[in-house]
């Protein structure tokens, strides 16, 4: 991990996952595992070349991460995106708001999967403990 652009991802990571998620990066980096390269290439193009860009706040690119990644249907990267989302300042009102103007795009189906992903994080992080998913009220 001595090359400045591999560093300043992992800062960038850890700024936005917490110090946990930074650990994990730099031991991920460490190894020669399967798909070690992959990882560093996400540090150092996603967090270094791209949210550590200037231009937008990380509360926008959180917004535009989500609405991709709910068109993507990438529902277990979508769930760290909202937990980032949320430690970038997104409101869950903001991050509805997300999900409702995704919908004439891509559709009822990758936004009841999305939402059903999001109340998950709302839960986990004590936000919202009441609302229930499609699936627990029966409707999928």
């Amino acid at each position: 991990m001595s090359d400045e652009l591999t560093q300043r991802g992992v800062e960038v990571f850890g700024e936005l996952m917490g110090p946990q998620a930074k650990a994990a990066m730099q031991q991920g980096l460490l190894t020669e595992d399967f798909a070690s390269a992959t990882g560093k290439l996400a540090c150092q193009f996603a967090f270094a070349s791209v949210w550590g860009r200037d231009g937008l706040e990380r509360k926008q690119r959180s917004l535009v991460t989500i609405g991709v990644l709910i068109a993507q249907k990438a529902l277990s990267e979508l769930k760290n995106h909202v937990r980032i989302g949320m430690n970038n300042g997104l409101t869950v009102r903001e991050i509805e708001e997300a999900l409702i103007q995704t919908l004439p795009y891509v559709g009822f189906p990758a936004v009841a999967s999305a939402t059903t992903a999001i109340i998950e994080v709302l839960r986990e992080q004590g936000i919202d403990t009441n609302t229930r998913t499609s699936e627990e009220k029966g409707l999928l």
